[in-house]
């Protein structure tokens, strides 16, 4: 990325319910929210159809923006809620599939590493890491809901790694 060029880049947090995501464009090193929100895939459809309705959703948005790069959560499991960690794995898996069809780049994050770069704690809760990007990007209010706040973070650490990486 040369200075005064801009890049986009997308933050996605991965679910089969709801799926947070985010565009970050930065210019000169200046990172600002171009687009963020949801995807809601209908609960009552069966899962095959609620993977099409996220792959077509996802899908849109990598035409619009045409990041240089996609962040995704990695897989995070915790053996008190297996069928969690399947689901997420589910929407993760199409993500993952459009993002590689479209030929960019992926970067996965572990969400410890996402919540020590931007609060120092990396088990930050969703609160604070609302609060984290309120402050970093000066928005009126926290991010809502929490995944699209948790896809911003995602986002806007793939973009200073990307920076760091760039003047090494």
């Amino acid at each position: 990325m040369q200075d005064g060029e801009a890049t986009d880049i997308c933050g996605i947090d991965p679910g089969l319910g709801t799926t947070g995501y985010a565009i970050v464009r930065v210019t000169g090193g200046r990172p600002r929210i171009v687009d963020a929100g949801v995807f809601r895939a209908t609960a009552t459809l069966p899962l095959s159809e609620r993977l099409v309705q996220l792959t077509d959703d996802f899908s849109a948005v990598i035409e619009q923006y045409r990041p240089s790069m996609v962040g995704v959560e990695k897989l995070y499991s915790h053996y008190k809620h297996p069928k969690t960690a399947i689901q997420m794995g589910h929407a993760r898996g199409v993500l993952l599939s459009v993002a590689g069809r479209s030929q960019i780049p992926i970067i996965g994050m572990a969400a410890t590493r996402i919540k020590r770069f931007l609060t120092g704690n990396g088990r930050a809760s969703k609160v604070q890491m609302q609060a984290a990007i309120q402050a970093t990007f000066n928005l009126p209010a926290p991010p809502e809901p929490n995944d699209v706040a948790d896809a911003i973070a995602i986002a806007y650490c793939c973009a200073a790694e990307s920076a760091a990486t760039m003047t090494r």
